[in-house]
């Protein structure tokens, strides 16, 4: 799944590359691999973009 953190657009979009109850681990184009605390931040899903 592509997502992204509104409050942080300089990141880019990221993948999805592991859930763990609340914990996010999404790899962003421009900050690598980051550890999100979903019961604090909401990610923004990004549509599908496969043509």
């Amino acid at each position: 799944m592509r997502v992204r953190l509104p409050s942080r657009p300089d990141w880019g979009s990221g993948q999805v590359q592991s859930v763990a109850g609340s914990r996010i681990t999404v790899n962003f184009e421009h900050a690598g691999k980051v550890l999100i605390n979903a019961a604090v931040v909401d990610l923004e899903i990004l549509e599908d973009d496969r043509r």
